[in-house]
């Protein structure tokens, strides 16, 4: 793995909100992970020749201060040929204390209280951290296969300068993707939710496809699609940007932006860029959430 033996990822957040599943998405490519070490043997862990690792650290970590988590990034990341990364894992209280209830655990922070004040205490404590995070992974509504894809993009071993770039598909009314760097808006063009023939199909079907792009603004909007990609994406390479989500919106989140994000990746693909696509309706729905695309690559390969 080229590269990989100078990298650390200190993962943290709130409890309940995914950081075991970020370290077991850094297992999964090829990093060793340790989960809440002593804080003192932070240092003593990195540099002894393993391809990549990845550090839980959270309330549980004995000795645990962010202040002294900060502390201890901060002399990594002075550590010649080390590169050095902070994620940190969030949810909506309201999610969290979904997990909590159908897990029947309590919380570290309130083994004898309510979970939400054990919420509220462990977001205060941990603030600093969130703040001071290279990525801010906000799993309420992510998927476990859409963290997995997330985590390899931006953290696989690659030799492309290129960064990798997230497609994501969503409907307005459920919410932005916290994660999108870049959003953009479907909902002016033409709706197959009002063709009763279509309303129950996807974004992924042929003739659905055919009813979007029959919009006479549908090509105009795509040429300036790329047109803009065409003149972000080689500054993001300038930049040294590793990973870009682009977040394409529509009513429903089933049609509209699933069509232009399919059309999309396509592109990008053929012009040579690592993609990966999560279609968020679709796949809370349990539909699929990627369709097949020639030369499309999962992110990070």
């Amino acid at each position: 793995m080229s590269g990989a033996s100078s990298r650390v990822v200190l993962v943290s957040g709130l409890s309940g909100a995914g950081r075991g599943s970020i370290l077991r998405a850094l297992e999964d490519v090829g990093y060793e992970t340790v989960d809440n070490p002593p804080l003192a043997m932070i240092e003593s862990l990195v540099g002894r020749g393993s391809a990549g690792l990845g550090i839980g650290v959270d309330i549980r970590s004995r000795g645990f201060d962010p202040a002294a988590v900060l502390a201890t990034l901060a002399r990594l990341r002075e550590r010649a040929g080390l590169r050095a990364e902070l994620v940190y894992a969030w949810a909506e209280e309201s999610v969290l204390l979904r997990r909590f209830t159908e897990t029947r655990r309590r919380h570290p922070l309130a083994p004898a209280g309510r979970v939400s004040e054990g919420i509220a205490a462990e977001s205060a404590l941990t603030a600093p951290l969130r703040a001071a995070a290279d990525v801010v992974i906000d799993t309420s509504e992510l998927p476990i296969a859409a963290l997995r894809r997330l985590v390899e993009a931006r953290f696989a071993a690659v030799a492309e300068a290129a960064p990798a770039i997230a497609l994501v598909s969503f409907a307005y009314p459920a919410g932005l993707p916290r994660e999108a760097d870049l959003v953009l808006d479907a909902r002016f063009l033409r709706n197959p939710f009002y063709d009763p023939k279509l309303r129950t199909r996807t974004g992924l079907d042929p003739e659905v496809a055919d009813f979007i792009e029959s919009d006479p603004d549908f090509a105009r909007y795509r040429g300036m699609i790329d047109d803009l990609l065409g003149l972000l994406l080689p500054r993001f390479v300038q930049e040294g940007k590793k990973y870009v989500t682009i977040a394409i919106g529509c009513s429903g989140g089933r049609h509209r932006s699933v069509h232009l994000v399919e059309t999309l990746a396509s592109h990008l693909a053929a012009s040579g860029w690592r993609v990966s696509v999560t279609h968020r309706e679709l796949s809370r729905d349990g539909a699929s959430e990627t369709a097949p695309h020639a030369g499309l690559a999962p992110a990070g390969r």
